[in-house]
């Protein structure tokens, strides 16, 4: 199964970055193939046309949509902007047709206590938009810059079971749906 990360932020030091990397790393560990679609690798204008097939798709562009077309699952890794999740991660997938019968884990991460709570209601909106599936099981992260580091690599262990159970959750959910 193909599954690809999708990292919303589009800041040039982006925190939510480094639990992508790790989620990379645990995701590998489950023999699927895991790529990361990173935002801020594709300078994609406000949406004029939406890029239904790779063909159609600007050249500039190709190589994103041959990883969307691509993917069986997606897991969103977004920080909260103003209690909703990164405009970024919308305008990717707006210029993408539907998601349907595809399974989307939600991770959501702030330098607050919340940990980017009030954004996972946002992106089940968006999930059902998309015709996805949405994994009930979400990874939200609270004081994110303390617990992980810039490689991606886990710096606060007692997160460590958190992290676990949404893999194992998310990995069950997208391997039943992709039959």
């Amino acid at each position: 199964m193909n599954i690809a990360i999708v990292s919303g932020s589009p800041r040039k030091e982006s925190i939510t970055h480094r639990i992508a990397l790790h989620l990379q790393q645990k995701l590998s560990e489950t023999g699927h193939s895991i790529s990361i679609i990173d935002v801020r690798a594709h300078d994609l204008p406000l949406l004029q046309t939406v890029f239904s097939t790779i063909e159609n798709t600007p050249e500039k562009f190709k190589p994103l949509a041959e990883k969307m077309f691509a993917a069986d699952a997606f897991v969103l890794v977004t920080p909260e902007y103003n209690a909703g999740y990164s405009p970024a991660l919308q305008n990717l997938f707006d210029h993408f047709p539907k998601q349907a019968h595809k399974t989307f884990g939600i991770v959501t991460g702030s330098v607050g206590g919340l940990g980017g709570m009030r954004s996972t209601q946002q992106l089940f909106l968006l999930i059902a938009g998309l015709f996805g599936i949405a994994s009930p099981h979400m990874l939200v992260t609270p004081f994110m810059d303390k617990k992980f580091d810039s490689e991606g690599n886990l710096l606060d262990e007692a997160f460590a079971g958190a992290i676990n159970n949404f893999v194992k959750e998310f990995i069950w959910l997208a391997e039943r749906v992709k039959g």
